[in-house]
């Protein structure tokens, strides 16, 4: 089995900086774009994936679904262990309010987040459970960047901790019981966004 993972396209929020966490905040138009960018780039390449699957979020499930329907593949049910990141009282804020509110140290401070433990074993749980009932399928998941982070690394620990950027794509294959990476945090199909327009 192939895990494709991929980081929803650019929303507003996202452009301003601001924190979005589970606050439902759909694609701009330049997060369309990407969507279509890597949609295409999947189409020329010779990997098949069998479906897509996204969090019940509504920018990731606007990116799966301009995927599934690139691809012509089934869009399946959402998953809510998929979702980004709870953060609490820091979701709708700037880096700027944040340290005017809260201070250099505001990533410290307990402002009712979740924390990384609790993040990885909701989305290992959904890997697992993909893995045990779809061992033989190819699957897209498109879900959000604290929660890639915090997946990738569980999945294979070696895997260099960079920021997870919009529409970036990840590939995962099973070996035995682990993962072993074919390709980490690629941005590459967002070098022809002209294409898309």
């Amino acid at each position: 089995m192939r895990i494709g993972l991929i980081r929803h396209g650019q929303t507003a929020w996202n452009e301003l900086g601001k924190i979005q966490g589970q606050t439902d905040i759909p694609l701009n138009q330049e997060g369309v774009r990407q969507a279509r960018a890597l949609a295409n780039r999947l189409t020329t390449e010779p990997l098949k994936w069998d479906a897509v699957v996204s969090s019940d979020l509504m920018r990731a499930r606007q990116t799966a679904e301009i995927i599934a329907e690139a691809l012509g593949i089934p869009l399946l049910e959402p998953d809510a262990r998929l979702r980004e990141r709870y953060y609490g009282d820091v979701e709708g804020t700037t880096e700027t309010d944040r340290l005017s509110r809260w201070g250099a140290d505001w990533k410290k401070l307990d402002h009712g987040q979740e924390n990384d433990e609790q993040l990885r074993t909701r989305a290992l749980a959904f890997v697992e459970e993909a893995a045990a009932s779809m061992p033989d399928r190819d699957l897209l998941v498109v879900t959000h960047g604290s929660l890639l982070s915090q997946l990738l690394r569980a999945m294979y620990a070696d895997l260099e901790d960079k920021p997870i950027h919009n529409l970036s794509f990840s590939i995962m294959e099973r070996s035995g019981l682990g993962w072993i990476p074919l390709l980490h945090n690629c941005t590459q199909h967002l070098e022809q966004l002209q294409d898309c327009r």
